[in-house]
Order: structure tokens, then C-alpha cells, then sequence
């Protein structure tokens, strides 16, 4: 199995080199098992060759493309640390993420290299003192830049593959850190979660060795899940490796055309996140169109079991759902590992992975009642980047902030998320990040903000904004200006939907917003039951 990630390949590359690794959907481009191998150790060398040594932080702001891959898996292969970030992250955000990680490199492409570079301006503004909320550490990271487009200073991919064929020496110890994964933990601005060798492995090993198998050698996969996102990135990527399957990147998720491309390619297995179900369910010849498809992996966020069983009744495919976390590199549970699949539930443990629920005194919960979710597995995090805060104690548990029962046969069902967290097409989204964003708009007093359920998207975000009294401009300017900000501010998903302006909000006598009291609210919205 060897010690990293990027060992995998090499397997593949040995077993089967001439076997077809990699389809690239937008692209057109096609690499075999050899072929990609190597090109992640050009990669790798060209990282070593451009100054990047073990340790040293390389961050991927790359779509699901082959150079997201060879990036990721070079980087892996050089030792370094890589933090995969979204690629449509405003340049504020990728700022705050360059500073906090300390990465060394960023490599992008022309969609991503605007925003790149405006970040890398916040980041020079920081040093002056401007804005000390981006002050970085240390010089600041250099540009690779595919498709050309590279500007004085920055580096193109192909200087990068040229730089040296020098392979780097082999990883000894698995405890390193491979990647910083940035989520919210339960609370405040997103945290990197720092996922070593040993667990990114552990998990790949532990999802391997379910019964029946998620994937097999045989299997074609549809990697249209976002490869910066952990599901994405160690399930989907890390799991074809392993099995050496063939993966199908695909950019973005669209309907008719994902359709098209599973036909085409022969799809096999479709890892997805929930929204795609209400995309698919008023499709007439869905079944037809779907005919290549043994399985369906949801992840990222609950499916509702009626829309799982509509699907099945619809096409006859089994849907298969989990609970995981990015801290757990990400899968703990399958329903693929319960005697009997129940809609439900989330199902039962991987092989190697504990979990236990407890009380509010820590104290395990008994039989069906319900309690905090807590896990144990050589599949866990360190900590929260830069200093290992908050993660399993010292007998190996984490607890994950999340409630649920287990039933008779050790099913999980999940009973409600971590507090604060709404999650968008699968995607975290932390409402204290978008509160602050609004609370910069001249006009603001006071704002909320919460997930209500959305067909389309799973949640969407809701903004309750209390206006400074009287607003100079009107409550329409104020509106306005807001979601202006916001678009200015933040990635497309982390935007409110809706947003009220609002007198007040409702408080505890300690001064914390009820937001369970406006999460009522909207429900009785959705019910037809306010005037």
C-alpha cells in the first residue's frame, strides 16, 4: 500500500500501465495509468526544482481538471502540505486562507488566476498595514498558472512539468501532514483540519474493505463531486486509486448533459451529493438514460429516504448513503455495512472505525436514546491547523458536535447537524462568515443568519438584517447594498437567498440570537401559515 496517496499510483502504474486512468470530460484529454504517474513525478520534481521543500504548503485553486490531480498527487509525492481550496472563493477569502495556511505556491488556471491575484494584492495591503485581518506570514506564495496566461514573476505549467525529472525521495513517515482541508469545526470562520498521510490512507483502506464493495477495478466513476472538497477529493479520487478504476472529472453537474456523459463513458458508479436527486426525478427516460449504473453513492449532506426511494423505484439502482466529516477524512458510516438498508439511516460503522454516543456529561448514552456522535479510527484528523487544536483526546475519540441514536442492529440515524452549519449543494457554508460580511454594510444594526431547506440546493441561506433606525436611504437601498456586499464578499453559495429586514431579533436573557425561533419562522413560511 505504501505510505501516501501518490503510492497508489505508482501500484496502478506498475499493475496495469497501459490501462486508462483519468477521462477528462470538458477537456477531451484521455491518460493512462503510466501516463499520469508520470506527469505527477514532473510535477512533483518541478515543485522540488521551484524551491518547494517537505513541509512547505502548495495551495490548488484548480476546477476538477487532470492538472487538479497531478497538483494534488505531486504535491503529495514531493512531500509537501496541500490545501485544495475552492476555486470560486472570492479573493478576500482565498487571502485569508493564503495567510492562515502560509502557503508557498498557489497553482491556478486563467479562470481562477484573477481572483488569485487580487487576493495576493490583499495580501500586500495586509503588510502595510491596511487591512490586518490578511496580514500574511512570510513572503508571499508564488503563482503557477495552466493554460498560459502567466504574468512576470509567475510560473507556467509548463515551466513547472519542465523544472526537473528528478524524482523526490520517498515518504518514511506516514505521520506527516499531507493536507490541510479547510471547514468550520462547529463554529466561527473555517478552520484548516490537518488530515496526515496515515489517515488519508486509513480511510481509503477502511471504505475498501466494505462488503459489498463501493468500487471496483472494473468500475468507471463520475468525479463531478467538487475534488477540493474532502468527499471529492479522498472517497471519490483517493478510492479510484486504490481500486484502479477509471475516473471521469466532469466541471460542473448538469442535468442533461451529466446524463449524456454517463451514457457515453459507460459510467458505473455515481458518488453525488443530494441535489442532484431533484434534478434528476422529473427526467421521463431516466432509467434508460442511467442504464450503465450498478450504484449511487450520496454524500456531503442528508437525502431525505423518500427521494432515495423514489429513485430506486424510478431506475431500479440502489442508493447507498453515509455519515462522514472532513475531520474523518471523511467516511464513518454506509448503509452498504447494514444487514438491511433503511432509508433512514446513515447506516453502520467502516471496518476500523468505532463509534460511541454520549450524554451531556460524557456518560455513554443507553439503547435507542440519543446522544453526541463520537469516533475513533486511524482515519482522523490532527487537529485544526496551525496547532492541533481540538482533536481526538488522548484515548483517541473526537467528538463531533453532531446528535443521533443507533438502533438494535447498530444502524446510525442522525437526529440533527452540528448547530450553526447550513450546507449548500453539499458545501458547508458558516453563518458567522456571511453575519460579519453583512454587519460591514453602513445601515446594518444587527443580522442572522440560518439554513432553511431548499429543493434545489438542499439549504439555502436566510438573512434576518435588523437596519440602523431610520435607514437615511430606505429599507430597498439597504436590501440593495447588502446583497451588492455580499456578492462582492462571497462565493456564490455562502449569498443569502432571502433576506428580511427585520425590528429586532429574538435574544436569550444572555444575549445570544434564537435562531431556533427563526428557523421556526421560515418553517411556518414554507407551511402557508404567516399572513
Amino acid at each position: 500500500m505504501g505510505n501516501s496517496v501518490a503510492d497508489l499510483l505508482t501500484a496502478a502504474a506498475t499493475d496495469q500501465p497501459t490501462g486508462l486512468a483519468l477521462v477528462e470530460a470538458e477537456g477531451g484529454r484521455r491518460l493512462t495509468w503510466s501516463a499520469l504517474d508520470a506527469e505527477v513525478d514532473r510535477v512533483a520534481g518541478g515543485f522540488g526544482a521551484a524551491g518547494m521543500v517537505a513541509g512547505y504548503r502548495v495551495m490548488i485553486v484548480l476546477g476538477n481538471r487532470l492538472e487538479f490531480v497531478s497538483s494534488y498527487l505531486g504535491g503529495l509525492r514531493a512531500q509537501l502540505v496541500t490545501v485544495p481550496v475552492n476555486p470560486r472563493s472570492t479573493p478576500g477569502e482565498l487571502a485569508r486562507m493564503m495567510a492562515d495556511s502560509g502557503a508557498r505556491m498557489v497553482v491556478t488556471d486563467r479562470a481562477g488566476a484573477g481572483a488569485v491575484r487580487d487576493a495576493l494584492e490583499l495580501l500586500a495591503q495586509g503588510r502595510d498595514g491596511s487591512d490586518v485581518d490578511h496580514a500574511p506570514v512570510g513572503d508571499p506564495p508564488r503563482v503557477v498558472v495552466v493554460e498560459g496566461g502567466a504574468e512576470p514573476g509567475e510560473l507556467s505549467w509548463h515551466e513547472l512539468v519542465s523544472g526537473s525529472d528528478r524524482p523526490p525521495p520517498p515518504l518514511q513517515d506516514p505521520e506527516s501532514l499531507a493536507a490541510l482541508l479547510y471547514t468550520s469545526g462547529t463554529s466561527g470562520r473555517p478552520r484548516a483540519a490537518m488530515l496526515t498521510h496515515r489517515a488519508l490512507l486509513a480511510n481509503i483502506e477502511q471504505v475498501a474493505a466494505v462488503r459489498p464493495p463501493m468500487l471496483a477495478a472494473d468500475d468507471v466513476v463520475l468525479g463531478v463531486l467538487p475534488l477540493f472538497h474532502v468527499y471529492g477529493l479522498n472517497a471519490v479520487l483517493g478510492g479510484t486509486l486504490r481500486q484502479q478504476a477509471r475516473l471521469v472529472l466532469a466541471e460542473t453537474f448538469e442535468p442533461q448533459g451529466t446524463l449524456d456523459l454517463i451514457e457515453d463513458e459507460a459510467i458505473s458508479v455515481l458518488p453525488v451529493a443530494p441535489p442532484v436527486f431533484a434534478h434528476w426525478l422529473p427526467v421521463e427516460d431516466l432509467a434508460e438514460r442511467l442504464g450503465p449504473v450498478r450504484i449511487v453513492l450520496s454524500g456531503s449532506a442528508p437525502l431525505p429516504p423518500e427521494v432515495a426511494e423514489s429513485f430506486t423505484g424510478r431506475t431500479g439502482i440502489p442508493v447507498h448513503q453515509g455519515y462522514g466529516l472532513t475531520e474523518a477524512a471523511p467516511v464513518v458510516t454506509s448503509t452498504l455495512c447494514s444487514g438491511e438498508p433503511d432509508a433512514r439511516s446513515v447506516g453502520a460503522v467502516l471496518p476500523g472505525i468505532e463509534v460511541r454516543l454520549v450524554d451531556e456529561d460524557g456518560h455513554p448514552t443507553e439503547g435507542a436514546d440519543p446522544g453526541e456522535i463520537r469516533v475513533r479510527g486511524s482515519n482522523l484528523f490532527s487537529g485544526y491547523w496551525p496547532d492541533g487544536a481540538a482533536g481526538p483526546d488522548p484515548e483517541g475519540w473526537w467528538s463531533t458536535g453532531d446528535v443521533g441514536f443507533l438502533d438494535a442492529v447498530g444502524d446510525l440515524y442522525l437526529l440533527d447537524r452540528r448547530k450553526e452549519l447550513v450546507i449548500v449543494s453539499g458545501f458547508n457554508v458558516y453563518p458567522v462568515e456571511v453575519e460579519e460580511v453583512i454587519g460591514e454594510v453602513p445601515g446594518v444594526s444587527a443580522t442572522a443568519v440560518i439554513g432553511v431547506a431548499d429543493d434545489a440546493t438542499g439549504e439555502a441561506v436566510v438573512a434576518y438584517v435588523v437596519p440602523v433606525e431610520p435607514h437615511p436611504e430606505g429599507e430597498a437601498a439597504l436590501r440593495d447594498a447588502v446583497l451588492a456586499h455580499c456578492a462582492d464578499r462571497l462565493a456564490r453559495f455562502k449569498r443569502p437567498t432571502v433576506l428580511h429586514l427585520v425590528d429586532e431579533l429574538p435574544y436569550t436573557v444572555t444575549g445570544k440570537v434564537q435562531k431556533g425561533r427563526l428557523r421556526a419562522v421560515e418553517r411556518r413560511r414554507e407551511l402557508g401559515l404567516l399572513e
